[in-house]
């Protein structure tokens, strides 16, 4: 693409909602930015590698592959701490031990400067408000208050806009889209306790396979227990 191509960050986790996201961006005429982020998660290893099979598969040329080792020192979750369990008796009320403190928050900051720096106009999550775990900052509130927070915190010609095109699908409608725009769904990862076979039975894993399930298609990765 030209320089004068208009730009988005996507940030990519390898997971099935990001991968989508990133795939939507490159459809809505962008060009895309990648950014990664390895935060001492159980699985970071094998989400790295989805991120760089996907960026394969999008051809993207430019990506940022960003460390934060604080994650592990504040703890406070199941991804980051190894002396909590990932819970495996499905979804209940309330926030879950697996959410990681202000996450997106900070994942958010970053890739603002990410976008500044690369003068992009967009940047993409994969927030998904009415089918995920519970966690407040995936919610349509909290993109509006940091968009506004970013904007007001750049400088006066950075103009970026946060878009969180499956905020409001079901996991069953994100596999259903994906599929539609032919995403390489064999190459993402979700799962938050193994790198090698999905567990299937953490939350993440019974998210993503009851909306294979709801859809009517079954999932190309392997699991260890379905």
């Amino acid at each position: 693409m030209s320089s004068t191509a208009k730009k988005a960050i996507c940030i990519l986790s390898g997971g099935m909602d990001s991968t989508l996201a990133s795939y939507i961006a490159k459809n809505d005429g962008y060009e895309i930015i990648a950014v990664h982020f390895n935060y001492g998660q159980r699985t970071e290893q094998r989400e790295l590698k989805a991120f760089r099979d996907i960026c394969n598969d999008l051809g993207i040329l430019e990506k940022y592959e960003i460390d934060i080792p604080f994650f592990t020192q504040i703890g406070a979750s199941a991804l980051t701490d190894s002396s909590i369990d990932v819970p495996t008796e499905g979804v209940k009320p309330g926030v879950p031990i697996t959410y990681v403190p202000f996450r997106n928050g900070i994942f958010l900051s970053i890739t603002a400067a990410i976008a500044e720096k690369e003068e992009a106009t967009a940047m993409y999550i994969g927030v998904v408000q009415e089918d995920s775990s519970g966690y407040p900052d995936c919610t349509d509130e909290f993109i509006q208050d940091m968009t506004k927070a970013i904007n007001q915190g750049t400088k006066e010609e950075t103009k970026i806009e946060i878009k969180t095109p499956l905020v409001h699908l079901s996991k069953a409608q994100i596999v259903q889209e994906a599929l539609k725009l032919d995403v390489p769904l064999e190459h993402t990862w979700s799962c938050y306790k193994e790198q090698n076979e999905a567990c299937g039975v953490c939350d993440s894993c019974r998210l993503r396979l009851n909306g294979f399930k709801e859809a009517g298609s079954s999932d190309p990765i392997p699991y260890k227990a379905i």
